[in-house]
């Protein structure tokens, strides 16, 4: 026997069969066509079994039709002649028990007919023919199976790339050996892609040539299929699908060429490639109204947001709930994104703007995402729980997550939300604006405020420990007591000409002036950020310790 065939996927082909039968079977005439198709193995003893026979089937005889009379060469020849007419794939010829050898008559005629003979002999019963298709009918389509569940994750996987339908058709081309155009309704071509078997996109694929195909398509409506023929290799048959919105207009068109039928396997990845395709040109021309109804009437009346007629509001209201899934009183959140170990501006995952966008919009279920410099700005419904949090943190990521709002209030949440943002990428860790303290320190954040106080405070935070301390406790009450001499003597234990002496001290170190609004403000928060004692006490600081005392009497 020879070598195994390939697979042909989608059917049984007449040498795979023939490759798992005993080697004891001996094809006595091959007619070339072993790699078409094999519908079934069919048993009969009629002089004309044609009328019961599909085309492609393995019919297999004892030689009962050649017995007698029926032998003679013209009765055989018109018998294998009605086999040929009716597209029989192969003649089974049974050994026993009418004959032990295939007549020559038989054999001549299937040679002249160009029919494939097989003598079977006594030890392989019919049924056992039979049972051994059916087997591998079996196996073939549970491949076919598993074929079309790893082409459907490849088709996947295309859509949600930053260039759909390029790998759409790339996809289906390795996987369906046909050439494959796609056309947008004004019949320029948006994508092309070849199969091997085709030997790449032939000339019948010029647009120019296949203007009256999709003259049909766009004249048409409804599902369907529009067909022609091309004098070219690789388009003996032309398919045109028309690619649909919601309201049956016509939006562009597949058009593929092959020279040969598809297979039902090949056809079920083509309809699934041309729903997918369906959908993506939907999105891009009829799909998703409701974030460009709502881009459009908030560029347009802006002023309307806050005082507009109440109608309008609430169109916007629906608008924005199409556009993030939810209900036009549902809260909304804004949620910004940084990543604070990369540049501003790249990608998260290095594939473009348009995956990234994808992605952001899944996670967080809107269509209200911005791509910006710093990461990405999304409106959405959801409350970013703790598990959404820690997924988008697994990946690199540090959130701003707003506090819940409606529509008039979106630009107010925006502007909170932002003001965060240097906190948590200083931080670097996420922030929910909702358990933050809103004042100076709780805005500024750690990291940013231990800068701010070794810039202001260097000189006295480079003094030695005991001298140091006691400085920053009396510049740290004084400030607490509003410049006053007094109170901040009487805070202290130091008599006020010492007060003023250490603070003008203080001042020479800083090299501030310590009467301006402006300065006092900078050192109170830089304080807060100290890891020094103080009298006061500040965010973080140890016990506090007294002033430094004066070298004269009080």
């Amino acid at each position: 026997m020879a070598a195994e065939p390939p697979e042909q996927l989608g059917f049984v082909t007449l040498d795979q069969f023939l490759h798992k039968l005993p080697a004891r079977l001996t094809v006595l005439h091959d007619a070339g066509n072993g790699a078409d198709r094999l519908r079934w193995v069919e048993p009969s003893e009629l002089e004309d079994p044609t009328p019961y026979l599909l085309d492609g089937e393995f019919l297999l005889t004892a030689g009962l039709p050649f017995l007698d009379e029926g032998g003679r060469e013209e009765r055989v020849d018109a018998y294998v002649r009605r086999l040929v007419s009716a597209r029989v794939g192969a003649l089974g010829f049974g050994l026993e028990p009418y004959f032990d050898a295939v007549p020559d008559t038989v054999l001549q005629a299937c040679r002249r007919h160009n029919l494939t003979l097989v003598a079977v002999p006594r030890t392989v019963p019919f049924a056992a023919v039979g049972l051994e298709f059916s087997r591998l009918l079996e196996s073939d389509s549970a491949k076919t199976f598993r074929h079309l569940a790893d082409t459907n994750k490849q088709l996947m996987r295309a859509v949600l790339s930053a260039r759909p339908e390029h790998e759409l058709l790339a996809a289906l081309v390795q996987r369906v050996p046909v050439w494959a155009v796609l056309l947008g309704s004004d019949g320029r071509v948006r994508a092309r892609g070849a199969s091997g078997a085709t030997q790449g996109i032939p000339a019948s694929a010029d647009p120019a040539l296949l203007k009256p195909l999709l003259a049909r398509l766009l004249a048409g409506s409804g599902p369907r299929v529009e067909m022609d023929s091309f004098d070219a290799a690789g388009s003996s048959l032309v398919f045109g699908y028309p690619l649909r919105s919601t309201r049956d207009a016509t939006l562009g068109a597949l058009v593929l060429g092959t020279d040969t039928p598809l297979t039902p396997a090949q056809n079920s990845v083509v309809a699934t490639v041309v729903g997918l395709l369906e959908l993506l040109v939907r999105q891009r021309t009829s799909g998703a109204l409701a974030p460009s109804q709502l881009a459009t009437a908030l560029l347009l009346h802006p002023d309307r947001i806050a005082a507009g007629p109440t109608r309008h509001i609430n169109g916007l209201k629906d608008l924005l709930a199409q556009s993030v899934s939810s209900t036009r009183s549902g809260e909304l959140r804004v949620v910004q994104g940084i990543r604070p170990d990369a540049a501003p501006g790249t990608s998260r995952t290095g594939e473009g703007p348009v995956r990234e966008l994808l992605d952001w919009r899944r996670l967080f279920d809107t269509k209200l995402v911005e791509v910006t410099d710093y990461g990405f700005a999304a409106i959405t419904r959801l409350k970013v729980d703790d598990a959404l949090l820690a997924d988008v943190e697994r990946l690199g990521w540090r959130l701003v997550i707003g506090s819940g709002t409606e529509l008039t209030g979106l630009a107010t949440a925006y502007q909170d939300v932002t003001s965060l943002r240097g906190r948590a990428r200083s931080d670097r860790r996420s922030i929910r604006a909702d358990e933050v303290s809103w004042s100076v320190t709780g805005l500024l954040g750690q990291e940013a405020g231990a800068m701010l106080a070794a810039r202001l405070l260097g000189p006295l935070l480079a003094l030695e420990t005991v001298r140091g301390d006691g400085l920053l406790g009396i510049l740290r009450a004084w400030l607490g007591e509003n410049g006053s001499w007094d109170a901040t003597a009487k805070a202290t234990g130091l008599h006020r000409n010492s007060v003023r002496r250490q603070i003008g001290m203080i001042a020479d170190l800083l090299g501030m002036d310590l009467d301006r609004a402006q300065a006092r403000a900078e050192l109170w928060i830089a304080l807060q950020y100290t890891r020094r004692p103080g009298p006061l006490g500040g965010p973080g600081e140890g016990p506090a310790t007294g002033p430094v005392q004066p070298s004269q009497p009080r």
